[in-house]
């Protein structure tokens, strides 16, 4: 197996390492707020490798529904409730090192089923363009959209009424 290092590659070798690393901040971050832009690098990396699988659409939506709204939202939800800042327990190391094997064992795993499962051959693909996509949304399936979205209108109405009750206290 010989690999060639086109700029398709590096980009997609770019943007898994940064898909990665804003993983790994979030995780490791102790402010919420560095969390939350940690997860918005990470959603931006994940669009870009849309990008490089000719997945445009996919992008957009990955911008704007992850990156620009639910980031946005978190960091709102951030700013307007109190944090109180605790002194977190220390971490054994032997946790640490359960923690990492487990990871590797899981990170094996999923390399083992990815290249034991067929891929889609050429004639195989199917590809759905945005206006096949709009019609499935708005005809087969319009009434979980409205639900969807009279849900989240909910939530945002109430969590607006939640935090105007902790301002006047």
């Amino acid at each position: 197996m010989s690999f060639q290092f086109s700029g398709e590659f590096i980009a997609f070798f770019i943007l898994s390492v940064m898909a990665i690393c804003g993983a790994v901040f979030m995780i490791n971050a102790t402010r919420v707020i560095h969390m939350a832009l940690s997860l918005a690098f990470t959603f931006f990396s994940i669009a870009g490798i849309y990008l490089l699988l000719e997945a445009e659409f996919l992008a957009v939506i990955q911008i704007l529904i992850y990156t620009g709204a639910v980031s946005i939202l978190m960091l709102f939800g951030i700013m307007l409730t109190k944090h109180k800042e605790e002194e977190q327990p220390s971490i054994s190391s032997w946790h640490s090192i359960i923690s990492f094997c487990a990871t590797g064992a899981l990170f094996g795993l999923l390399i083992w089923v990815i290249y034991r499962s067929p891929l889609l051959s050429p004639s195989q693909k199917v590809a759905a363009t945005v206006g096949q996509l709009g019609e499935s949304v708005f005809k087969q399936y319009v009434i979980p959209f409205e639900l969807t979205s009279v849900l989240l209108l909910v939530a945002l109405v109430g969590a607006v009424i939640l935090a105007k009750r902790e301002g006047k206290k």
